[in-house]
């Protein structure tokens, strides 16, 4: 757990960050709740900077020694249209009130930053033990059903397994979704549980049916394993690779290289290649996502670009062609793409061989 220097009886490290420490794990984020009006309470702390203020949701970020932090009221909230944002209300109420709102129980402990005393009023820490993810309530999934993609990441980071009712809530909203929700939310959790890079998660994923959060269509799991591709090349956009495969995925606000990722794959989904060189001038123009995305449908292409055609490359320049006192024009890029069709079946051709193809092209020879 990071070190922060302030103590105080009403704030407590929250969430996530006791989570982890419990099981000797990095946390990604430090999160500190303050029972009470978080932004009162900053305003008090000497030499503190205040950086940022957000009223409505009670938040407020410090720079202290050198040091930024975020501290977040104590608050209350109520979901007034499901599957959206929730409505913020009574500021400063307990800090029981305000963990009884979170997700899961392991993710429902609070720890003092005074006295380092562990806060456990939902049975986190028997859950952790456990290794079990359990929803607060039996409307969690109903309120917000990006929670369903959270249980999905945190069992697939920590090794853990929803427990028999959480699993029974999850089945039965999957069954009678409202799609009326909040896909920007819903694609930020796409996003951090897929660039995990887990085949395990994209298998649960689909075997599980969470995909039809996304898609009202049927979509069966593909026979091949992304998660070694992925390592192998390592593209940067990982999480479009494992949800761009489904149907209506434009439902999710993407981003203008994700939409073109997509429109790339589905181009290549119709493709007929002639020959080896139709294979090279096809993928050498699109990302390695739609390329990776591809090997669902066609694994053998795949692989034979990646690990072969790819590779190849021309030495010859049009500076050579300019020697042979050929002018600049079309002929040029049709010349380039003789001389590759002809390395593409012969890569042991060098820049000699190119030039003589060169001529050839040109009827110099």
């Amino acid at each position: 757990m990071g070190i922060i220097n302030l103590q105080d009886k009403n704030l407590f490290y929250i969430g996530g960050v006791v989570r982890d420490e419990l099981l000797g794990k990095k946390s990604f984020d430090i999160d500190l709740t303050y029972q009470g009006n978080a932004i009162e309470y900053a305003e008090t702390i000497p030499d503190a900077e205040i950086l940022q203020i957000n009223e409505p949701f009670g938040t407020v970020r410090i720079k202290l020694n050198n040091q930024e932090i975020d501290i977040a009221s104590t608050r209350d909230e109520t979901y007034p249209q499901k599957g959206h944002l929730p409505h913020v209300e009574n500021i400063g109420c307990s800090l029981k009130d305000d963990i009884l709102r979170r997700d899961f129980t392991v993710n429902a402990l609070a720890k003092s930053t005074l006295t380092g005393e562990i806060i456990d009023y939902t049975g986190g820490l028997e859950d952790l033990k456990n290794k079990k993810l359990k929803v607060l309530h039996n409307q969690s999934f109903i309120d917000d059903p990006t929670r369903i993609i959270r249980g999905l990441k945190f069992a697939v980071r920590f090794g853990f397994q929803l427990d028999e009712k959480t699993k029974q809530l999850q089945d039965e909203y999957l069954k009678n979704i409202n799609h009326d929700m909040s896909y920007k939310r819903l694609k930020k959790e796409l996003v951090e549980t897929f660039n995990l890079n887990s085949q395990k998660a994209f298998e649960k994923f689909i075997n599980e049916k969470i995909y039809k959060l996304i898609t009202t269509k049927d979509f069966k799991l593909p026979d091949i394993n992304f998660e070694t591709i992925i390592d192998k090349y390592n593209p940067e956009c990982i999480w479009i690779i494992y949800a761009g495969l489904l149907p209506d995925i434009s439902k999710l606000p993407l981003t203008k290289n994700e939409k073109k990722i997509i429109d790339d794959y589905n181009a290549l989904k119709t493709k007929i290649f002639v020959n080896d060189f139709d294979i090279y001038k096809t993928f050498q123009n699109i990302s390695i996502e739609s390329i990776i995305m591809y090997s669902s449908i066609n694994q053998a292409v795949v692989h034979k670009y990646l690990e072969n055609l790819q590779n190849i490359k021309l030495e010859i320049t049009g500076e050579d062609l300019h020697r042979l006192h050929i002018k600049p024009s079309v002929e040029y890029q049709k010349c380039f793409d003789y001389v590759l069709s002809e390395k593409i079946k012969n890569p042991e051709i060098r820049k000699p061989q190119e030039i003589l193809l060169a001529k050839k092209y040109f009827n110099l020879i």
